[in-house]
């Protein structure tokens, strides 16, 4: 945990000490996400499966400091650190109907849940507690083909797919609908 904590320091100057994430850099919130997913992106950035895209603005931005990460049991520790971080409250700035998104997220409940919460065994994260503006972001991100694409990224190949048949207004209006699970 000491370790997590001590190589934290790299990680805050855009994900914030508290790890309550930086709009202005698009760096999300991370505190209190799960260590499975925390890893697992972790190591995407540093086999460049996510961040590796030349438009890609914010991922290019972190995958060195994914790969700094370079000593045995660095990006695990860091995950664990993380966990222990107080999540902070989400905010809201996109605007959408949630009726619509109630509708729309069916099809997003068969991974991340009913409720948002995620699920491990399909590598979906929890959605409830994020951000909507860095959510937007990344469906964004998944229907451009910057997020996967990678034929090693198995959990992004199956989200690009429902990403794609949202457009951007169905995008929004299932960010509404997460807002009304918190």
């Amino acid at each position: 945990m000491a370790r997590g904590e001590a190589l934290f320091d790299t990680c805050a100057p855009c994900h914030g000490a508290d790890g309550g994430g930086n709009r202005d850099l698009g760096a999300p919130a991370i505190a209190g996400l799960p260590r499975w997913y925390v890893q697992g992106q972790l190591d995407k950035f540093q086999a460049g499966i996510r961040g590796a895209h030349p438009d890609d603005l914010e991922g290019l931005r972190m995958r060195p400091m994914a790969v700094s990460l370079n000593h045995d049991g660095d990006v695990s520790s860091v995950a664990e650190y993380v966990t222990t971080l107080a999540p902070a409250p989400s905010g809201s700035e996109v605007v959408g109907d949630a009726g619509a998104g109630a509708r729309a997220y069916g099809v997003c409940a068969a991974c991340h849940g009913p409720e948002a919460t995620g699920n491990e065994l399909l590598g979906a994260p929890p959605l409830v507690a994020a951000d909507d503006w860095y959510l937007l972001a990344q469906l964004r991100k998944f229907r451009a083909g910057m997020r996967g694409a990678d034929p090693r990224d198995t959990w992004g190949a199956t989200m690009r797919p429902n990403a794609v048949v949202l457009d951007e207004q169905s995008m929004r209006d299932v960010l509404a609908y997460i807002r009304t699970l918190r």
